[in-house]
């Protein structure tokens, strides 16, 4: 299966239309939040409109410049899985919307508390193989490649990474960090931050069921629009 992978896309539908070949060869599109541009929020339906135009099979959260009443967008046009545990082709996609709070001149500011509830249906679940999650987080783990800003510092979630090191799931598509345009691993688990598509950034991803109904990844592919 192959995903389109996007982020941060921050009210500008420019870079969208030249991808129309990646969303033609995707399976399903994955998109880890904002798709407002910052104190702008009224700029993130017509992003959510251009997507579900794009593509039939969206899976996304919510980004702190995103209001939190837009979810209720989400919903309604089942793409969400903020909060949420959702299973189409043998694979299970959960995901926390919004970011750790920092400056309070975004809209959806969290605790850490608050972005792993986003989580606790899947830790609810009677299950500890969890090789076929796909889990979605505007927020990066913390101590990764995907969580530091320009001066180096790592600004993740400590509650995420706890619950990647417990839990496991196959990858983990994140966002917020512009500049931590990179993959990473957290024992194995994959994490991707594709970057900013505001800024041209996005990434690939393809995955194999195994005969064993194990999930393995065939390739993590950053890429950027010249």
């Amino acid at each position: 299966m192959r995903f389109l992978v996007l982020s941060d896309i921050h009210g500008d539908t420019g870079y969208i239309e030249q991808l129309d070949q990646e969303f033609d060869q995707a399976d399903g599109v994955l998109f880890a939040g904002d798709f407002a541009r910052f104190q702008a929020p009224e700029t993130g339906l017509p992003i959510l409109n251009t997507l579900v135009k794009k593509h039939d099979s969206i899976f996304s959260v919510i980004g702190n410049c995103d209001d939190p009443s837009f979810l209720e967008e989400l919903e309604k046009l089942d793409v969400s899985v903020q909060g949420d545990l959702l299973f189409r082709d043998g694979l299970a996609f959960a995901g926390s919307g919004g970011a750790l709070k920092f400056t309070g001149t975004t809209l959806t500011e969290r605790s850490d508390e608050e972005l792993v509830n986003d989580l606790r249906i899947v830790a609810d679940q009677n299950e500890t193989n969890w090789n076929n999650l796909i889990l979605i987080c505007h927020q990066p783990p913390l101590n990764t490649k995907c969580d530091k800003i320009s001066d180096g510092i790592h600004v993740g979630s400590a509650g995420i990474r706890n619950f990647i090191e417990k839990y496991q799931p196959l990858v983990v598509v994140t966002g917020h960090i512009h500049e931590s345009f990179a993959t990473d691993t957290i024992g194995n688990t994959v994490i991707i931050n594709p970057g900013s598509l505001a800024e041209g950034r996005y990434a690939v991803l393809e995955i194999e069921r195994e005969p064993t109904n194990t999930w393995k990844i065939n390739k993590v592919e950053l890429k950027e629009i010249k």
